[in-house]
């Protein structure tokens, strides 16, 4: 009975951690309107969340997927003062950091979305102290859930007739998405791969998992030992 309970007990933990795991890291959210391969004017939505108990978001950089050009680019909506600057392979919206656990919202429009499934859009939140926060891990099939995964848009199929334009030709693979290829290019990506990772990065979701379960194994291996030293004395 006891063992039953202490599986029960067990599996209940793993399952809340992976409940919690799931919330923790959905760090950079995306959307788009019409959220669909080779749709134009698409309006997409991003929200960086801020992780920072001691620090304000200033600036979010990101490296655009292949099949969008920085040129097709354009600000609708962000926080009050910021600027959008294009880059060599994305953008920049930065400006006046913000209060500190307010989240980076902000929209862009796109002339085209790439003719693909999915996208992604490989970003660096910079807060006020220097930190940076770099979600640019492409989720694969050894590794589906990233510790730092990259916002991934998913597309709908083009609708009949769509007519993509040289750019949106381009279909980059949703676990593989390619970055431009000339010497510059990717700086938000190579930065992040030779730099060590922030301070304040979460631990994966699997830690969080083993930790749980190391716990509740650490209590019932306590709560049987008392039990046999209480059947020993009553003996």
């Amino acid at each position: 009975m006891f063992t039953r309970r202490l599986a029960a007990v067990a599996a209940g933990v793993a399952l809340g951690a992976l409940a919690l795991a799931g919330q923790a890291f959905a760090h950079v959210e995306v959307s788009a309107k019409p959220a669909q391969a080779l749709a134009t004017d698409a309006m997409i939505s991003f929200s960086a969340e801020a992780e920072s108990g001691s620090a304000g978001i200033s600036s979010v950089r990101v490296v655009l997927p292949q099949g969008i050009a920085p040129a097709d680019v354009s600000l609708v909506s962000a926080p009050a003062g910021w600027k959008f600057t294009p880059t060599a392979d994305g953008y920049t919206v930065a400006g006046t950091a913000l209060k500190v656990k307010t989240d980076a919202a902000y929209k862009i429009k796109v002339k085209q979305l790439p003719n693909a499934k999915s996208v992604a859009f490989k970003t660096l939140v910079t807060y006020s102290n220097g930190n940076v926060d770099r979600w640019i891990e492409i989720p694969t099939a050894s590794d589906p859930n990233p510790e730092h995964p990259a916002p991934m848009l998913k597309l709908a199929a083009a609708a009949p007739g769509a007519t993509p334009t040289e750019a949106a030709l381009v279909s980059p693979s949703p676990s593989d998405p390619a970055s431009p290829s000339t010497g510059t290019q990717d700086a938000a990506t190579a930065t992040a791969t030779t730099a060590a990772a922030p301070a304040s990065a979460p631990m994966g979701a699997g830690a969080w998992i083993l930790l749980a379960v190391l716990a509740v194994v650490a209590l019932a291996l306590g709560i049987t030992l008392a039990r046999r030293k209480a059947a020993r004395r009553a003996q």
